[in-house]
């Protein structure tokens, strides 16, 4: 008997092995063997992860509805047995909801479950009486004014043109501390460019001074463009701001 070559789907399985193993570290996403026996180990966590949160919630929903229910002076089991008593299937999940979210529904609930408990009879229609919420006084709008019939047309008021440009312009406008309305675009349809702000930034005049001795020159009220800087690079320091201050008042 001829023998059935099958390499076709042992390609297909060991594929679709090694792409749920993609993203494994070390060779468990590359080497067959190690990663099937990851991918196996995967789903055995999976299964008892999916397991531990179905328990996880179901302590949550029971915690809710407890604390429900002792606000009205009953146990949870107790306001179970009830329920069940009075026959309103409700799941564990939409009580813990209503309890949070809907406490007025859940007060009637409670009721009914100690109806049921006490013998007394239960109604299946449930009616709420809920507090109307007071309303927003509206306020009367003023009737408006009568125009004149020959009244000269107001001018429209035009909003000042925002400068159109490119986003590597104006982080450089803001490094040079140049303000765009004063840049001339050479870009498309007037669009503001990083070459455009450097030429305008090297044409405008520059003072160079520290921290301190701009600091120092609002203090005194100097202009720092009538100082002549003797710092680094002809940087103004507070030595100069005095030294023109002094001058000023000779």
């Amino acid at each position: 008997m001829a023998r059935t070559a099958r390499s076709i789907h042992a390609r297909k399985k060991r594929r679709k092995v090694l792409k749920e193993a993609r993203g494994y570290r070390g060779t468990k996403h590359t080497s067959y063997k190690r990663a099937k026996e990851q991918v196996w180990k995967s789903g055995v966590y999976a299964y008892e992860g999916r397991k531990q949160r179905k328990r996880d919630f179901r302590a949550l929903w029971i915690q809710r509805i407890n604390a429900g229910a002792r606000e009205h002076g009953l146990s949870y089991s107790r306001f179970v047995h009830g329920l069940r008593l009075a026959e309103i299937d409700l799941d564990r999940k939409v009580l813990a909801d209503l309890a949070v979210t809907d406490p007025e529904v859940f007060a009637a609930l409670v009721a009914q479950a100690r109806n049921a408990l006490s013998g007394e009879p239960v109604q299946r229609h449930i009616e709420i009486e809920r507090k109307a919420e007071p309303a927003q006084e509206r306020r009367k709008a003023p009737k408006p004014k009568a125009k004149p019939k020959k009244a000269a047309p107001e001018p429209e008021v035009r909003e000042p043109a925002e400068v159109e440009a490119t986003d590597a312009a104006e982080r450089r406008a803001e490094e040079l501390e140049v303000d765009l309305e004063s840049v001339e675009g050479s870009g498309a349809e007037g669009r503001v460019l990083v070459e455009d702000v450097e030429e305008t930034a090297e044409q405008e005049p520059k003072v160079h001074a520290t921290e301190a001795a701009e600091r120092k020159a609002k203090e005194l009220g100097v202009d720092l463009a009538d100082v002549e800087g003797t710092g680094q690079g002809g940087r103004i320091t507070v030595a100069d701001v005095q030294k023109a201050a002094r001058a000023a008042d000779d």
